[in-house]
């Protein structure tokens, strides 16, 4: 079975940071929220435990598997009739890549394929043969024009359709209907905080309802402190109703 290859950072070209970046990056760079977080720490306890209301503790993770297993035959009506679509090309419809979780705990994150077969070779020639795309990487870890998605794939992002597989990964207990946007393993060294870690990553959240399109990698972190510090029911409530929002005007890519 072949799968979409994983998106890397560490073994592409390094790209020049647009000027307000670099402050930024040589700024968290002398931080102490750049390291890796401690697990043990009581710095890192304290912050796991602030707020671990009710909800937070139980009824979340209830809601979470109630849904999911609710809205299972909707869910497997829309992806199979997507799955053979994607399988055209010869290769899996589904991708596993590897995301940081809860504690830092490494999970296989599973998704619709949305890009060829060869997409960490097409990406590397891409930044190394247009600098400004290579800029826009290094600082969103995201492109606008990717040319790695396939054109079904792009309507998959746009409409989001491509993480309904997610909801696996929310029964398993890796992740959350609402949390932190999944993080690749490569990315730890980038992001500057700690709020992440000690909850489990979102199919849907404050970053992806947000500007995410404007906004910077690091920049993930402030909505993660923030939500970790609002985890409440009325919350997730208002995160999935605009969520739906954001997936009608299908601002993804």
């Amino acid at each position: 079975m072949s799968f979409e290859p994983v998106e890397i950072v560490s073994d592409l070209p390094h790209a020049p940071l647009a000027p307000n970046s670099r402050a930024k990056s040589a700024a968290l760079a002398k931080s102490p929220d750049f390291r890796s977080p401690d697990f043990r720490s009581s710095e890192y306890r304290s912050l796991e435990v602030e707020s671990q209301g009710a909800y937070r503790r139980v009824f979340k993770r209830l809601i979470d598997v109630t849904l999911v297993l609710l809205s299972a035959p909707l869910v497997l009506m829309l992806v199979l009739p997507l799955m053979v679509w994607i399988w055209r090309d010869g290769h899996s419809p589904i991708y596993w890549s590897d995301r940081v979780g809860r504690r830092g705990r490494i999970f296989r994150m599973m998704k619709l394929r949305t890009m060829v077969p060869d997409a960490d070779a097409r990406l590397e020639a891409h930044l190394a043969a247009h600098p400004e795309d290579a800029a826009e990487w290094a600082e969103t870890q995201k492109l606008k024009c990717d040319p790695r998605i396939t054109g079904f794939g792009r309507f998959l992002r746009k409409s989001s359709l491509d993480e309904l597989p997610q909801l696996w990964n929310v029964l398993k207990g890796d992740m959350s209907l609402v949390g932190p946007r999944p993080m690749m393993p490569n990315q730890r060294k980038l992001y500057p905080g700690r709020a992440y870690y000690a909850l489990r990553p979102g199919i849907t959240g404050s970053w992806q309802v947000s500007d995410r399109n404007e906004s910077t990698f690091v920049a993930r972190a402030d909505y993660d402190l923030d939500y970790s510090h609002n985890v409440t029911l009325k919350t997730d409530i208002g995160l999935i109703w605009r969520t739906l929002s954001v997936v009608l005007r299908g601002t993804g890519y």
